[in-house]
């Protein structure tokens, strides 16, 4: 049974570190700079690999040493993300996160993770994430190409008036919601 709680995190307004510097970190580094450009990422890398370095030069505000992990890296961290192959550093890195009350994600270890990366549909600032709780990105995967085909591009348009609309509604929050899903109801059956 998933029991997974979805919820969005404002990646600019916390500190995350990412540790590994090869093509699962760069994927990793990926679905976060994707979501938010202005994330507050450290990364702790021996070495790192090339295409990586290289997309790192268009983020000058990501903090990046190259150096082994030292448990001071966590200080003041709300998320790390480990994407190493090394086994022995995932699991130091679970007891000093769990520790310190640190939310943490290893790379295909669900068994050591507090919180998994999801697939992401994003249309404009309509964003969906989708979790298989941790069994099959490959199914994530393909949702979120079933998804991206079927909303239509102009959904954005569609909440910014629907925006507009809530600022103009009086009454108290039950009453509000009531107005919003009497006007909502057949929004999508209408933007097809």
């Amino acid at each position: 049974m998933n029991q997974l709680f979805p919820i969005f995190v404002k990646l600019d307004q916390i500190q995350t570190l990412l540790v590994g510097g090869g093509k699962v970190a760069l994927e990793k580094f990926q679905a976060l700079i994707t979501n938010d450009e202005s994330l507050n990422l450290t990364i702790v890398a021996r070495e790192i690999i090339p295409e990586f370095e290289t997309l790192l030069k268009e983020y000058p505000h990501i903090r990046l040493h190259l150096r082994p992990f030292e448990p001071t890296d966590i200080a003041h961290k709300r998320l790390v993300i480990a994407a190493t192959n090394n086994m022995e550093l995932n699991e130091q890195l679970r007891k000093l996160t769990e520790q310190h009350n640190i939310l943490f994600n290893a790379a295909d270890k669900p068994a050591l993770c507090d919180f998994y990366l999801g697939s992401i549909v994003k249309k404009g600032d309509l964003k969906i994430a989708i979790s298989t709780n941790g069994k099959s990105p490959t199914i994530a995967k393909r949702v979120k190409e079933l998804l991206n085909d079927l909303l239509p591009e102009e959904i954005d348009e569609t909440l910014s008036l629907m925006s507009a609309y809530r600022d103009q509604l009086k009454g108290d929050f039950e009453s509000k919601v009531k107005q919003l899903n009497e006007h909502t109801k057949n929004i999508l059956r209408h933007e097809r």
